[in-house]
């Protein structure tokens, strides 16, 4: 039901309902008699659990990002990135004021002509992944270290002075 001036009416409802008509049945059209007139119908899909198989398709090939983990020691942040299959030379980092950026791209797998993948869930391409910190970074102490795909990031806290003396001139 459609709510139009605090009345309830069926009426556009109904409009919507014909003039859709979808199906799910297989792709072809068909026509069907309606309370209109004869009407085609769009079919989409052969079964309903067609579109459960096509969803679990799309979230495989969804762009991902690497897990991390971000640890806030006394002097410093380490950041750890698990980035199996990157290369270390594809690795870039930069740091700001209080943002840390990593960019990286895996290479896409070689293929064989001889054989056709069934199921490949490896991913290939560029991403970026950066981090927001509540204290400026010292970009005088990073340090980087990339071993058996986990890339360690270590940021120094910067000290903060959030006041100054100023003396008056004559």
């Amino acid at each position: 039901m459609v709510k139009t001036d605090q009345k309830w009416s069926a009426l556009p409802l109904l409009v919507v309902i014909q003039l859709a008509q979808i199906v799910v049945a297989g792709n072809q059209t068909s026509p069907q008699i309606s309370l209109f007139g004869t009407t085609t119908m769009l079919t989409l899909h052969s079964s309903p659990f067609d579109l459960f198989e096509r969803l679990d398709q799309q979230i495989a090939s969804a762009e991902r990002v690497p897990n991390a983990e971000v640890l806030d020691g006394e002097s410093a942040y380490t950041v750890r990135l698990e980035l199996p299959g990157v290369e270390r030379d594809s690795i870039d980092i930069k740091a700001t004021n209080r943002d840390l950026v990593i960019c990286a791209q895996r290479p896409a797998a070689m293929s064989n002509d001889s054989q056709a993948p069934l199921l490949s869930e490896f991913r290939a391409g560029s991403w970026s992944r950066s981090f927001r910190f509540p204290h400026s970074l010292d970009r005088e102490q990073l340090k980087a270290s990339y071993r058996d795909g986990i890339l360690e990031i270590t940021a120094g806290k910067a000290i903060e002075h959030t006041s100054v003396s100023v003396t008056l001139e004559n």
